[in-house]
Parts: C-alpha cells; structure tokens; sequence
C-alpha cells in the first residue's frame, strides 16, 4: 500500500536523479507517482517531456495512457496503448487498460471480448471480473434509462398501501452519488464526503476539509484496491466498505 508520504518520498528521489539525468528514464516512474498523487497535470508535462527524449519507451506511454485516462481523454489513452503496444507488445496489463478504456469510451462489446478471452487464461482474477461485471452492467443500466424503464434491483414496490401505513418503516428511498455524499455528509462530526470511482477519481464531494480532495479520493481508491488484493491473496473475500 503505497502512502501520500511514500510517494512524496519517491517523487523526490526521482527528481534528484532526473536532475543528476535529464536523460533518465526515471522520468515515467516520476510521472506514475504524481499520477497516484492526483497531481495529473504534473504527471502529463514530465512524461511529455521524457517521452521527447525517449519516443521508443514502451512503459512511458502505458503511463501516457493512465494519464489521459484519468482525464477523461480516451481516445488519446487508447492511441498511448496502441504505441505501446506496437513497441513492446501486449502484456495483460496493457489489455486490462485497453478494456477498462473501450468502457469509458461506450465501446461495450469490444471490451466485454477482450475481458472474456482474459478471464480465460486468468480466470480468479479480481480486476478482470470487476471490469467484465460492470462493461455487461452498464449497457443494461443506459437502455432502461433511455427506455425510462426502472431498475428491478433498485426499486422498491410496495404490495398495497394499507402495507405502506402499516410499515412506514421500510419505505425505502433509491440515491444518486449526490444523494450518497448529501446523506454522509449529514452524519455529525463528518467534515467531507468523497465518492470516488475504481482509479480513485472524486465523482461528486461535499468538501470541508483542509485536506486535499483529490489527493484522499486516490488514496482511498488505493487502500481498497490493495486490501482487496491482499484480503483475496489470503483467502479472506472482499471487502464491503473502507472507512
């Protein structure tokens, strides 16, 4: 589990060597690690610029690809993954990447292929089937909202309305992201909501805290996806929450 610390701490070696090596391919690790900070503007200009010096290096443009990614430029990410690929050839991180960017472009049935034919050769593998899960979900999730057809796992109907005054209590109400952070941020003694997405990027906040935003949403992204892995490493399951 990699902290904002441990990271500070690697940004600075880094830096200390690409200052000794302006030619040094220190300069993805360096742009990786201000990616994980959330510092995304950062991470662009030093892998840009390495990148100049070094067009042939296959690992600078996966990082490229994350980068782009994460600022919701997919089809700059995808053109990265293909360089990428096209210099050092496919790896099942590069095709995990590659799918997750075919979901974030709408391109359903091209990384629902990609997912099956990996889950094939790995099939235990956690991110693979979370990613597979939500690429078969979201094409579902689209049609009834253009349909205007509600969700059958969302919805709750009640039997009659005499049930309803008799068991007020179990109405039961469907919230947006907005609605999530409105009702955690209610809770007392609460002073920020997040609610972050798979790469740790914040989708909706209500924000009070002097700490940085998007740095805890990375972080909190991070904590769950490395407890997942160790906690399925160890045979424990999943986990349901991180607090």
């Amino acid at each position: 589990m990699t902290t904002v610390a441990e990271l500070d701490e690697r940004i600075a070696k880094c830096e200390k060597i690409l200052q000794d090596d302006p030619n040094s391919q220190i300069f993805a690790a360096l742009a990786e690690s201000y990616r994980k900070k959330g510092e995304l503007e950062k991470a662009f200009r030093v892998c840009q610029s390495g990148l100049k010096i070094h067009p042939s290096y296959a690992s600078a443009h996966v990082v490229m690809a994350k980068i782009n990614l994460d600022r919701g430029l997919y089809d700059w990410a995808e053109a990265e993954v293909r360089t990428a690929i096209d210099l050092g050839g496919r790896t099942r991180n590069i095709e995990l990447l590659l799918s997750e960017i075919y979901i974030y472009k709408g391109e359903f049935n091209t990384a629902i292929k990609l997912l099956k034919q990996l889950k094939e050769t790995d099939p235990h593998n956690e991110q693979i089937g979370r990613l597979l899960e939500i690429a078969q979900r979201l094409p579902e999730e689209q049609q009834r909202i253009t349909e205007g057809v509600p969700d059958p796992e969302q919805t709750v109907i009640a039997t009659n309305n005499t049930e309803q005054e008799q068991h007020p209590e179990e109405e039961q109400k469907v919230l947006d992201t907005a609605g999530v952070v409105a009702e955690a941020i209610s809770i007392p003694g609460v002073e920020g909501a997040l609610f972050v997405n798979f790469e740790g990027l914040v989708v909706e906040s209500k924000w009070m805290s002097s700490m940085d935003e998007a740095t805890c949403g990375a972080t909190i992204s991070e904590i769950g996806n490395e407890l997942n892995e160790q906690l399925i490493n160890n045979s424990f399951g999943h986990i349901r929450a991180v607090l």
